[in-house]
């Protein structure tokens, strides 16, 4: 009798660990419902998604108004399903309302800044749906715009634009409007990527930037459901400024974010490469081709007219120069401006001395930037707790065929994989 009740009460007990739900979190605003995982991950997870909903309506100057909840699934990695993807947001009707599900796969290799998009998303998504309850099962929805996306998450406090700067600045003529809205960030390349950031960025603060911009953007995202398939027309319905030729403040938008790059310090090396190109002086005579001689060179014979506009022009690109180069080489700069400008009225003497010693700092100045830098890996690679963050994007770029490449399904296969899972 004892045993029988026993395997009762097992029975029991089973039943109800099959039925307990799985535990779960809930962020301040209770809009966010994390399960899965151990409590501190659903915690840093949730105070992620709080943070990215701050940042989001801080640029549009909006409430917290919310209606749909966002259910956030973190599920382990596992070995022998690995076509499953890092993270997929589910959009769907039901018989109580919407509902919005993102089901995140946690491995070895979790990356924030992907669970924060895919965060951002979610959180567009139910502000683009929040005031269509009554969607009919079925129906296709409206995915916030790549440039919203990507433009929202370099708006965010914080954050390193000069990648976006440094792209910009590479470019010889920007991309027109019309054909950098029908982009999509996910089929192009690194490059590509970084480049399409700093365009979204670009245009998400001409938009904030014009009159009632903040709440325009915010009446954009909440008729994207009702969106066309002309994704400039509808940003000109919302935004005057775009009304016109588009094309003229979304020029000027582009320059005047590429032209802060000339206001920010160059590393050393990168002072180094520019003084290197600005030290070779560009020669124009008539009917011949122009060539480029060394600043010593000029030293050597008395310098003709051209040479003299040649040197004046070196002598005003070094003065502009001094002002961007790193602190260090600012004094060696300054002294080849100086003697530029006594090259061009003609005068020579003592110059030759000059140069030689400069050439000596430059080369001291090298190698002992090289020691400092050696220093600084072997540092980070030894004594450092936490890594700088600076070869972040080259590991992933290492690791992506890996991960992209298919994996075979055999059982041998299999076995080898969850070894090397678990080392």
């Amino acid at each position: 009798m004892r045993r029988a009740a026993i395997f009762t009460l097992s029975i029991f007990a089973w039943q109800s660990l099959q039925a307990a739900p799985p535990e779960r979190s809930v962020s301040p605003s209770r809009q966010f419902i994390i399960y899965g995982a151990d409590p501190a991950l659903r915690g840093a997870v949730s105070e992620l998604a709080e943070q990215t909903k701050a940042n989001l309506l801080a640029a549009l100057r909006q409430r917290d108004n919310w209606k749909t909840p966002v259910l956030v699934d973190l599920r382990p990695q596992q070995v022998n399903l690995p076509e499953i993807p890092l993270a997929a947001l589910r959009f769907s009707q039901t018989g109580f309302g919407v509902k919005l599900q993102l089901d995140l796969t946690i491995s070895q290799n979790f990356d924030p800044s992907l669970v924060e998009r895919e965060l951002l998303r979610a959180i567009l998504l139910e502000m683009i749906y929040r005031n269509e309850p009554h969607i009919i099962p079925g129906t296709a929805y409206v995915e916030p715009p790549d440039w919203l996306v990507d433009g929202l998450l370099a708006f965010a406090p914080g954050r390193d634009r000069r990648p976006l700067i440094q792209a910009l600045s590479t470019v010889d003529k920007a991309m027109p409007l019309e054909e950098f809205l029908q982009q999509r960030s996910g089929l192009l390349d690194s490059t590509g990527r970084v480049l399409h950031r700093a365009y979204s960025f670009a245009l998400l603060q001409l938009l904030i930037d014009g009159t009632d911009g903040p709440a325009r953007l915010a009446r954009y995202i909440g008729n994207l459901s009702r969106a066309s398939n002309d994704p400039l027309a509808d940003l000109k319905a919302q935004f005057p400024l775009l009304a016109g030729r588009a094309e003229e403040p979304w020029q000027l938008a582009i320059t005047r974010l590429s032209s802060l790059q000339r206001y920010q310090l160059l590393t050393f090396a990168q002072s180094e490469q520019r003084l290197d190109e600005l030290l070779r002086v560009k020669i124009s005579d008539a009917n011949k081709p122009a060539k480029l001689i060394r600043l010593n060179e000029l030293t050597q014979h008395k310098t003709s007219q051209n040479e003299k506009m040649a040197l004046s022009q070196l002598s005003h690109d070094l003065l502009l120069f001094a002002v961007q180069a790193n602190p260090v080489l600012r004094p060696v700069v300054r002294e080849y401006q100086q003697i530029s400008t006594l090259l061009a009225r003609g005068r020579r003497s003592g110059i030759v001395k000059r140069l030689v010693r400069l050439d000596a700092i430059r080369e001291k100045l090298n190698a002992r930037m090289r020691d400092i830098d050696d220093y600084m890996n072997w540092f980070e690679a030894t004594q450092m707790k936490d890594g700088s963050g600076n070869f972040t994007d080259y590991l992933k770029t290492v690791d992506q065929p890996q991960l992209l490449a298919p994996r075979r399904r055999d059982p041998l296969s299999v076995y080898i994989d969850a070894v090397a899972n678990q080392f």
